[in-house]
Protein backbone atom coordinates (compact mmCIF):
# COMPACT_ATOMS: atom_id res chain seq x y z
CA UNK A 1 0.00 0.00 0.00
CA UNK A 2 1.28 3.24 -1.12
CA UNK A 3 0.92 5.94 1.34
CA UNK A 4 0.02 9.27 0.18
CA UNK A 5 1.96 12.45 1.06
CA UNK A 6 1.00 15.99 1.36
CA UNK A 7 1.76 18.70 -1.14
CA UNK A 8 3.00 20.48 2.10
CA UNK A 9 4.79 17.50 3.24
CA UNK A 10 6.80 17.60 -0.05
CA UNK A 11 7.09 21.55 0.25
CA UNK A 12 8.92 21.38 3.32
CA UNK A 13 11.17 18.22 2.04
CA UNK A 14 12.13 20.17 -0.31
CA UNK A 15 13.27 23.02 1.38
CA UNK A 16 15.03 21.25 3.83
CA UNK A 17 16.97 19.44 0.81
CA UNK A 18 17.41 23.05 -0.74
CA UNK A 19 18.80 24.47 2.53
CA UNK A 20 21.20 21.77 3.46
CA UNK A 21 22.56 21.86 -0.07
CA UNK A 22 23.29 25.68 0.37
CA UNK A 23 25.16 25.43 3.61
CA UNK A 24 27.28 22.37 2.40
CA UNK A 25 27.82 24.79 -0.87
CA UNK A 26 28.12 28.12 1.46
CA UNK A 27 30.85 26.08 4.00
CA UNK A 28 32.79 24.66 0.80
CA UNK A 29 32.92 28.04 -0.84
CA UNK A 30 33.91 29.30 2.88
CA UNK A 31 36.51 26.56 3.49
CA UNK A 32 38.32 27.47 -0.11
CA UNK A 33 38.06 31.03 0.49
CA UNK A 34 39.79 31.02 3.62
CA UNK A 35 42.33 28.39 2.21
CA UNK A 36 43.48 31.23 -0.30
CA UNK A 37 43.38 33.93 1.78
CA UNK A 38 46.17 32.71 3.36
CA UNK A 39 48.52 33.12 0.92
CA UNK A 40 49.70 36.75 0.90
CA UNK A 41 52.99 38.57 -1.11
CA UNK A 42 54.36 41.20 0.97
CA UNK A 43 56.60 43.92 -1.13
CA UNK A 44 59.66 44.99 1.42
CA UNK A 45 63.38 46.22 1.72
CA UNK A 46 65.09 43.19 2.77
CA UNK A 47 68.87 43.41 4.29
CA UNK A 48 68.86 46.81 1.78
CA UNK A 49 67.44 44.96 -1.23
CA UNK A 50 64.31 47.14 -1.86
CA UNK A 51 61.86 45.38 -4.12
CA UNK A 52 61.66 42.56 -2.46
CA UNK A 53 59.05 40.00 -1.41
CA UNK A 54 57.58 38.06 1.01
CA UNK A 55 55.28 34.98 0.35
CA UNK A 56 53.87 33.59 3.49
CA UNK A 57 50.69 31.52 4.35
CA UNK A 58 50.65 32.69 7.57
CA UNK A 59 52.68 29.42 9.12
CA UNK A 60 56.36 29.73 7.05
CA UNK A 61 57.45 32.66 4.91
CA UNK A 62 59.92 33.01 1.60
CA UNK A 63 61.97 35.80 1.26
CA UNK A 64 62.58 36.57 -2.87
CA UNK A 65 64.76 39.09 -3.76
CA UNK A 66 64.82 40.32 -7.91
CA UNK A 67 67.80 42.40 -7.49
CA UNK A 68 69.91 39.40 -6.60
CA UNK A 69 68.11 36.62 -8.51
CA UNK A 70 67.55 34.29 -5.21
CA UNK A 71 65.15 33.27 -3.14
CA UNK A 72 67.32 34.49 0.18
CA UNK A 73 65.53 32.71 3.14
CA UNK A 74 62.68 30.08 4.39
CA UNK A 75 61.96 30.22 7.51
CA UNK A 76 58.58 29.57 10.05
CA UNK A 77 57.09 32.83 10.67
CA UNK A 78 58.81 35.05 12.78
CA UNK A 79 61.36 31.72 13.47
CA UNK A 80 65.33 31.33 13.01
CA UNK A 81 66.87 31.80 9.20
CA UNK A 82 67.68 28.19 7.82
CA UNK A 83 69.24 30.02 4.23
CA UNK A 84 72.72 31.31 4.81
CA UNK A 85 73.39 34.43 3.95
CA UNK A 86 76.54 36.04 3.06
CA UNK A 87 76.56 39.15 5.36
CA UNK A 88 78.69 41.10 3.30
CA UNK A 89 77.07 41.78 0.35
CA UNK A 90 73.75 43.38 1.86
CA UNK A 91 71.82 45.71 -0.17
CA UNK A 92 74.32 45.82 -2.90
CA UNK A 93 73.55 44.91 -6.74
CA UNK A 94 75.41 42.21 -8.69
CA UNK A 95 77.49 43.80 -11.49
CA UNK A 96 79.52 41.37 -14.01
CA UNK A 97 82.19 44.02 -14.99
CA UNK A 98 82.96 44.94 -11.23
CA UNK A 99 85.87 42.52 -10.74
CA UNK A 100 85.08 42.46 -6.43
CA UNK A 101 81.75 40.92 -7.66
CA UNK A 102 82.45 38.81 -10.58
CA UNK A 103 80.80 35.29 -8.18
CA UNK A 104 78.32 37.01 -6.43
CA UNK A 105 78.11 34.75 -2.84
CA UNK A 106 74.89 35.79 -2.23
CA UNK A 107 73.75 32.71 -0.42
CA UNK A 108 70.59 31.79 -0.27
CA UNK A 109 68.19 29.42 -3.34
CA UNK A 110 69.99 29.61 -6.78
CA UNK A 111 70.09 27.73 -10.04
CA UNK A 112 73.34 27.20 -12.54
CA UNK A 113 73.56 25.15 -15.35
CA UNK A 114 74.95 21.68 -15.09
CA UNK A 115 77.30 20.67 -16.07
CA UNK A 116 79.99 22.85 -14.31
CA UNK A 117 82.61 21.19 -16.65
CA UNK A 118 80.88 22.57 -19.60
CA UNK A 119 81.31 26.38 -18.42
CA UNK A 120 84.58 27.39 -19.94
CA UNK A 121 84.53 25.40 -23.45
CA UNK A 122 80.56 27.38 -23.75
CA UNK A 123 81.53 31.06 -21.49
CA UNK A 124 85.59 30.76 -21.84
CA UNK A 125 85.55 30.49 -18.31
CA UNK A 126 85.44 27.69 -16.26
CA UNK A 127 84.57 29.72 -12.96
CA UNK A 128 83.09 32.55 -11.69
CA UNK A 129 79.50 30.87 -12.80
CA UNK A 130 77.81 32.13 -15.98
CA UNK A 131 76.71 35.59 -15.01
CA UNK A 132 73.07 35.66 -15.79
CA UNK A 133 72.55 32.56 -13.76
CA UNK A 134 74.75 33.94 -11.05
CA UNK A 135 75.78 37.50 -10.89
CA UNK A 136 72.50 40.17 -12.36
CA UNK A 137 69.13 40.82 -11.53
CA UNK A 138 65.81 39.46 -12.22
CA UNK A 139 62.66 40.48 -12.65
CA UNK A 140 60.12 39.59 -10.91
CA UNK A 141 55.92 38.72 -11.91
CA UNK A 142 53.67 38.93 -8.75
CA UNK A 143 50.41 38.11 -8.15
CA UNK A 144 48.20 37.20 -4.96
CA UNK A 145 49.56 33.81 -4.42
CA UNK A 146 52.95 33.14 -6.45
CA UNK A 147 56.44 35.26 -7.29
CA UNK A 148 57.87 34.21 -10.38
CA UNK A 149 61.67 35.18 -11.08
CA UNK A 150 62.54 36.10 -14.74
CA UNK A 151 66.11 36.69 -15.64
CA UNK A 152 67.79 37.67 -18.78
CA UNK A 153 68.67 35.96 -21.83
CA UNK A 154 72.23 34.19 -21.36
CA UNK A 155 74.64 35.17 -24.47
CA UNK A 156 76.35 32.51 -24.07
CA UNK A 157 74.06 29.36 -23.23
CA UNK A 158 70.76 31.15 -24.77
CA UNK A 159 69.06 30.54 -22.41
CA UNK A 160 66.16 32.47 -20.43
CA UNK A 161 65.08 31.22 -16.63
CA UNK A 162 61.74 31.31 -14.55
CA UNK A 163 61.71 30.40 -10.96
CA UNK A 164 57.67 29.84 -9.96
CA UNK A 165 57.97 29.82 -6.06
CA UNK A 166 54.82 29.24 -4.18
CA UNK A 167 53.78 27.95 -1.05
CA UNK A 168 51.02 24.79 0.27
CA UNK A 169 48.02 26.77 1.90
CA UNK A 170 48.77 26.06 5.65
CA UNK A 171 51.85 23.81 5.61
CA UNK A 172 55.22 24.48 5.87
CA UNK A 173 56.05 23.85 2.56
CA UNK A 174 57.21 25.62 -0.32
CA UNK A 175 57.66 24.45 -4.02
CA UNK A 176 60.09 26.11 -6.65
CA UNK A 177 59.20 25.25 -10.48
CA UNK A 178 63.29 26.54 -12.80
CA UNK A 179 62.46 26.70 -16.07
CA UNK A 180 64.98 26.85 -18.55
CA UNK A 181 63.52 28.55 -22.42
CA UNK A 182 66.03 27.57 -25.07
CA UNK A 183 65.63 31.31 -26.97
CA UNK A 184 68.48 31.87 -29.17
CA UNK A 185 71.78 29.86 -30.18
CA UNK A 186 72.91 26.56 -31.11
CA UNK A 187 71.04 23.31 -29.22
CA UNK A 188 72.98 22.96 -25.85
CA UNK A 189 72.83 19.74 -23.31
CA UNK A 190 72.20 21.54 -20.14
CA UNK A 191 70.73 20.22 -16.69
CA UNK A 192 68.78 22.29 -14.42
CA UNK A 193 70.88 22.57 -11.56
CA UNK A 194 69.59 24.10 -8.33
CA UNK A 195 72.00 25.02 -5.12
CA UNK A 196 70.35 25.80 -2.13
CA UNK A 197 73.03 27.30 0.56
CA UNK A 198 72.22 26.42 4.13
CA UNK A 199 73.86 27.44 7.74
CA UNK A 200 75.96 24.87 8.95
CA UNK A 201 74.02 22.05 10.07
CA UNK A 202 74.46 19.50 13.15
CA UNK A 203 74.42 17.13 10.34
CA UNK A 204 73.05 16.63 6.56
CA UNK A 205 71.89 13.12 5.45
CA UNK A 206 70.29 12.05 2.32
CA UNK A 207 67.61 8.86 1.51
CA UNK A 208 69.47 6.49 -0.46
CA UNK A 209 67.79 4.37 -2.90
CA UNK A 210 68.00 0.56 -2.47
CA UNK A 211 69.81 -0.80 -3.90
CA UNK A 212 71.42 2.64 -5.08
CA UNK A 213 73.31 2.41 -8.69
CA UNK A 214 76.43 3.51 -6.28
CA UNK A 215 78.19 0.76 -5.25
CA UNK A 216 79.33 2.45 -1.74
CA UNK A 217 76.21 4.93 -2.21
CA UNK A 218 77.24 7.77 -3.55
CA UNK A 219 79.64 9.27 -6.52
CA UNK A 220 83.09 10.81 -5.05
CA UNK A 221 83.18 14.24 -6.35
CA UNK A 222 86.26 16.60 -4.66
CA UNK A 223 89.71 14.76 -3.92
CA UNK A 224 88.45 13.87 -0.28
CA UNK A 225 85.67 12.69 1.60
CA UNK A 226 83.65 14.33 3.69
CA UNK A 227 83.16 14.35 7.53
CA UNK A 228 82.26 11.50 9.29
CA UNK A 229 80.56 10.19 6.00
CA UNK A 230 78.31 7.52 7.05
CA UNK A 231 76.09 4.95 4.58
CA UNK A 232 73.60 2.66 6.75
CA UNK A 233 70.59 1.14 6.31
CA UNK A 234 69.63 3.51 3.51
CA UNK A 235 70.60 6.65 5.25
CA UNK A 236 73.71 8.06 4.54
CA UNK A 237 75.13 10.98 6.19
CA UNK A 238 77.58 13.71 6.72
CA UNK A 239 78.71 16.66 8.95
CA UNK A 240 81.01 20.47 7.54
CA UNK A 241 84.84 20.01 8.12
CA UNK A 242 85.77 23.32 9.20
CA UNK A 243 89.39 22.99 7.86
CA UNK A 244 88.34 21.76 3.87
CA UNK A 245 85.46 21.75 1.55
CA UNK A 246 83.74 18.64 0.22
CA UNK A 247 81.79 17.41 -2.15
CA UNK A 248 79.63 14.32 -3.06
CA UNK A 249 77.03 13.06 -5.57
CA UNK A 250 74.19 10.17 -5.18
CA UNK A 251 70.73 9.02 -6.86
CA UNK A 252 68.87 10.19 -4.06
CA UNK A 253 65.47 11.96 -4.24
CA UNK A 254 65.41 13.36 -0.75
CA UNK A 255 68.29 15.22 0.35
CA UNK A 256 67.92 16.66 4.46
CA UNK A 257 69.31 19.58 6.46
CA UNK A 258 69.26 18.92 10.35
CA UNK A 259 69.35 22.21 12.46
CA UNK A 260 69.79 22.43 16.19
CA UNK A 261 65.70 23.55 15.85
CA UNK A 262 64.58 23.27 12.53
CA UNK A 263 65.28 20.85 9.77
CA UNK A 264 64.48 20.85 6.09
CA UNK A 265 63.64 18.34 3.81
CA UNK A 266 64.14 18.83 0.33
CA UNK A 267 62.51 16.78 -2.88
CA UNK A 268 63.21 16.51 -6.12
CA UNK A 269 62.10 13.16 -7.86
CA UNK A 270 65.34 11.17 -9.61
CA UNK A 271 63.61 10.50 -13.38
CA UNK A 272 64.47 6.19 -13.82
CA UNK A 273 66.22 5.28 -16.81
CA UNK A 274 67.47 9.03 -17.40
CA UNK A 275 71.21 10.78 -17.80
CA UNK A 276 72.21 12.74 -15.31
CA UNK A 277 75.33 15.33 -15.04
CA UNK A 278 78.70 14.55 -12.69
CA UNK A 279 78.74 10.77 -13.25
CA UNK A 280 74.79 10.68 -13.05
CA UNK A 281 74.21 12.52 -9.74
CA UNK A 282 70.71 13.78 -9.27
CA UNK A 283 71.55 15.07 -6.10
CA UNK A 284 74.88 16.60 -4.37
CA UNK A 285 76.16 17.80 -1.00
CA UNK A 286 78.60 20.63 -0.74
CA UNK A 287 80.44 21.39 2.69
CA UNK A 288 82.27 24.91 2.58
CA UNK A 289 85.41 25.56 5.28
CA UNK A 290 85.63 28.38 7.20
CA UNK A 291 85.00 31.49 7.67
CA UNK A 292 81.62 31.01 5.28
CA UNK A 293 80.19 28.45 7.34
CA UNK A 294 77.64 26.95 4.82
CA UNK A 295 76.47 23.53 2.94
CA UNK A 296 75.54 23.09 -0.39
CA UNK A 297 71.77 20.88 -1.15
CA UNK A 298 72.05 20.51 -4.80
CA UNK A 299 69.70 18.57 -7.29
CA UNK A 300 70.08 18.29 -10.75
CA UNK A 301 67.40 17.16 -13.68
CA UNK A 302 68.07 14.74 -16.48
CA UNK A 303 70.36 16.06 -19.63
CA UNK A 304 68.43 17.28 -22.49
CA UNK A 305 69.49 19.26 -25.70
CA UNK A 306 67.68 22.20 -25.52
CA UNK A 307 66.69 23.57 -29.24
CA UNK A 308 65.70 27.59 -29.93
CA UNK A 309 61.53 27.72 -28.63
CA UNK A 310 62.06 24.24 -25.76
CA UNK A 311 61.74 24.50 -22.40
CA UNK A 312 63.15 22.15 -19.59
CA UNK A 313 62.47 22.57 -15.39
CA UNK A 314 63.14 20.88 -12.31
CA UNK A 315 60.33 21.39 -9.37
CA UNK A 316 62.00 21.24 -6.16
CA UNK A 317 60.12 20.89 -2.66
CA UNK A 318 61.00 22.16 0.61
CA UNK A 319 59.67 21.21 3.58
CA UNK A 320 60.00 23.29 7.43
CA UNK A 321 60.36 20.40 10.39
CA UNK A 322 60.84 21.26 13.74
CA UNK A 323 62.94 19.23 15.73
CA UNK A 324 61.63 17.15 18.58
CA UNK A 325 63.96 15.20 19.81
CA UNK A 326 68.13 15.62 20.66
CA UNK A 327 69.14 12.42 19.07
CA UNK A 328 69.72 13.29 15.49
CA UNK A 329 69.62 10.30 13.41
CA UNK A 330 66.47 8.92 14.84
CA UNK A 331 64.62 12.01 14.07
CA UNK A 332 66.05 12.11 10.36
CA UNK A 333 65.58 8.15 10.05
CA UNK A 334 61.64 9.03 11.02
CA UNK A 335 61.47 12.22 8.51
CA UNK A 336 63.15 10.25 5.53
CA UNK A 337 61.49 6.78 6.42
CA UNK A 338 64.90 4.93 6.58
Amino acid sequence: MIKNISSNAWIKRLRLFYLALFITVFCCLEVTANTRATITVTKTNYQGWQDSYILSNGQVEAVIVPKVGRIMQFRFKGGEATFWENDPVYGKAPNVKSEEWGYFGAGGDKTWPAPQSAWEKITGKGWPPPATFDSVPFTAKVNRREVTLISPIDPFYGIRVYRKITLEPRKPVMKITTTYEKVKGKPQNVSVWIVTQLHDPVTVYAALPQPSIFPEGYNKRSENLPANLKVNNGLLSLTRDRNKSHKIGSDASTLLWMGKKVAVRIDSPRVPGASYPDNNSSAEIYTNLDPKAYVELEFLSPLKTLRVGQKMDLTTTYTLIPRITENAEQEARKILGR
